[in-house]
């Protein structure tokens, strides 16, 4: 990658290098502030508290490119292929500044700064580098339009972008190894005339009699070609998709520090608006994810909407969110509001994939560019409830049953302690100095089928001695439902409710059974003032029995029972509980256990997030069939559930399914109970 002459043997090689590049850099710096960053900028304050350990955190998905690379298989290696390119992007980017900027000033500046030795190896790793990226542009070629795999089948993912910006990267390692060969040709000395591939093959040209004219002539064509195409590179990149080269370290850096499945507390008393739907009532965190997003299909192809067939695609939502951006923002930038002609809801996003989100979270964790789709979509949602009163019937009926009963199950004539009848469990107002609150929850307390793993809970719980207690008919819903349907004025009155009766009875330490009450309770009360410890029971469940406070005794379950176990998207994904249900499960003597393919941190829903407990699917597969066929296909007897929405979900579906007769579903605490054998003593607490 030696510099030519001078060109036409007249103008420095220099001045040519930094007037073409000043020229190139400042087009591409133009085109990204006014196609970007001005843009952006429309929105609410964006994330910035806290920003070395921001800085910091940034570094291993955005260097390291871990997020990419979570998603490396046998059957898809494109992370890795990612990394390759992307890593080949840093090492060209250095090689352009050592061999082209200083170079070109002075020809030895790159053998000063890192010795004619570190020069020649160098120029041996780039030519290596080179071949492989030229093997791996074409693999990726071959993947994306003739063996194209699902993720890559969208509209979005099928754009010119992709194949532009792969023949650039073609063009220029063919230029870097055609520049060092025609270098090495021409008889030019020095360390570049020693690299790996260049060298040997510009040496083998020139034995075969090729002139070192001729030789000159073509090396100095090659490497302003590539000069031109790395600008153009530049040029094309705030263009294009591949603006998130720029948008995704912003992304990181900006990303919420909280744990996955929580969501922001606006202030609703200072709110301009409720929700979002203007480009103004967005943060800026939410418009750059747009510019962010590499559309590589990722996030849509692990949705469960997406993949039973609904309209909303999670990419869908963060590129329309940006082409509104692109659309109105320059008007809004210059003074003019043209949103309420071309608005983003309607034109841009249909409301009904705003309905389809579980929000649970599958796309948020598979982003390699830390997208967050979900709280824009829940800010959409905040609109059209709070704002425009545009909702779904069953959701509209959910969140009256919640205001008027503090439960969003209708036609229920049951109380939030009934399900304690003849069992020892104390109220919080009868015994007050409790270790533990025990959050039943609505389902379990309420709901005919949950109501028998609050029994079995409990009868665990008083059999190791746990000093527990009920809040009984004070407790509300946590708000959960209301939140993730948009009511948030709604959840924030219920979760007022609920930290006054736990202050009320200075409640510290509380464990659930509902994945959703204990990420509520552990990850969003805080920001209203709550101060808890939140456990739940499988955690609690767990300790108690590596301390032997309860031992699963043998022989008390008949025969060998196979189980897989369904990770719920509350407790796994966005609160990484994921061993201590297992070793719940392994312990318990007469069960053996089958991973379901989609498990863990890529387990599919069971459908009756975000809402969808209370709502109707809106067209395609319904969601809870497919991950009932995906249990069914284990062969296991039993789906294990630690989430009383899976339970519900589980047990209307496997019965309607092929294959599904003689199975069943139950939850973890059952199995437990089961296990234990003996009635439980009078009074829970122990002496």
């Amino acid at each position: 990658m030696s510099p030519p002459q001078d060109l036409f043997g007249a103008l420095p090689v220099w001045a040519g290098v930094y007037a073409l590049s000043v020229l190139a850099l400042g087009s591409a710096a133009l085109i990204a502030y006014r196609r970007m960053f001005r843009l952006i900028l429309l929105g609410r304050p964006g994330r910035t508290d806290r920003p070395w350990l921001r800085l910091i955190g940034s570094i291993r998905p955005v260097l390291g490119q871990a997020r990419v690379l979570q998603s490396i298989s046998l059957s898809d290696r494109a992370g890795l292929a990612h990394l390759i390119i992307f890593w080949g992007f840093l090492s060209f980017l250095l090689s352009y500044i050592l061999f082209i900027f200083a170079d070109s000033i002075w020809r030895h500046s790159s053998e000063w700064l890192i010795t004619e030795t570190g020069v020649a190896t160098f120029a041996s790793y780039l030519d290596v580098l080179a071949a492989l990226l030229i093997a791996v542009v074409l693999w990726a070629a071959a993947r994306r339009w003739i063996k194209t795999p699902r993720r890559l089948s969208f509209d979005l993912t099928q754009r010119p972008d992709a194949a532009v910006i792969l023949l650039m990267v073609f063009l220029l390692m063919v230029l870097t190894l055609l520049s060092g060969v025609m270098f090495a040709a021409s008889g030019g000395g020095g360390p570049h005339s020693e690299s790996l591939i260049g060298g040997a093959a510009g040496a083998a040209l020139a034995e075969a009699g090729m002139s070192p004219g001729a030789a000159a002539l073509l090396h100095e064509i090659f490497w302003w070609l590539h000069l031109a195409v790395i600008l153009g590179f530049a040029i094309y990149i705030p263009l294009s998709k591949h603006a998130h080269t720029l948008g995704a370290p912003l992304s990181f850096f900006m990303r919420s520090l909280a744990p996955p499945g929580t969501l922001e507390t606006p202030q609703l008393e200072t709110a301009d608006a409720f929700g979002a739907v203007r480009i103004q009532d967005f943060s800026r965190k939410q418009l750059l994810d747009g510019y962010a997003c590499a559309v590589c299909g990722r996030c849509s192809e692990v949705c469960p909407a997406t993949a039973s067939g609904k309209i909303l695609s999670p990419m869908h939502i963060v590129e329309n969110l940006k082409e509104h951006v692109l659309d109105a923002g320059p008007s809004l930038a210059g003074g003019l509001d043209v949103q309420e002609d071309r608005p983003l809801v309607g034109r841009w996003i249909e409301t009904e994939a705003v309905w389809d989100c579980l929000t649970c979270g599958a796309c948020v964790s598979e982003c390699p560019v830390g997208v967050e789709h979900v709280e824009t979509i829940i800010d959409i949602r905040r609109h059209l409830v709070m704002e425009k009163a545009e909702l779904p019937d069953p959701a509209r009926e959910a969140l009256t049953s919640l205001e008027q009963r503090g439960h969003p199950f209708r036609g229920t004539t049951a109380t939030r302690s009934d399900w304690t009848e003849g069992l020892a469990v104390r109220k919080i107002a009868d015994h007050p100095g409790a270790e533990y609150l025990l959050w039943v929850g609505c389902a379990p307390a309420l709901e005919e089928r949950s109501r028998l793993v609050a029994r079995a809970l409990a009868r665990v719980l008083i059999r190791a001695g746990v000093d527990f207690a009920i809040l009984g008919e004070e407790e509300r819903c946590t708000g959960d439902p209301a939140r993730r349907m948009g009511n948030e004025y709604l959840y924030q009155m219920l979760a007022g409710q609920n930290i006054a009766a736990l202050e009320r009875h200075s409640v510290r330490n509380v464990i659930t059974i509902c994945p959703h009450c204990f990420n509520t309770l552990r990850n969003e009360y805080p920001a209203l003032g709550a101060d808890l410890t939140v456990m739940h029971y499988t955690q609690l469940v767990s300790r108690l029995m590596e301390s032997g406070a309860i031992v699963p005794a043998a022989g008390l379950l008949s025969g060998t029972e196979q189980l897989s176990y369904h990770d719920s998207c509350y407790l796994g994904r966005h609160n990484g509980i994921y061993e201590e249900p297992r070793r719940i499960a392994r312990s318990i003597p007469g069960l053996q256990m089958t991973e379901m393919e989609l498990n863990r941190r890529r387990s599919f829903c069971c459908g009756a997030g975000g809402g969808h407990m209370w709502m109707d699917e809106s067209r395609g597969q319904r969601i809870d069939h497919l991950r009932a066929d995906q249990f069914i296909a284990t062969g296991s007897d039993a789906v294990v559930v630690s989430c009383p929405f899976c339970l519900q979900m589980f047990e209307q579906a496997i019965p309607s399914r092929p294959g599904g007769g003689g199975r069943r579903a139950v939850d973890l605490i059952e199995l437990v109970d089961q296990a234990l054998g003996e009635s439980p003593p009078d009074v829970p607490g122990g002496p």
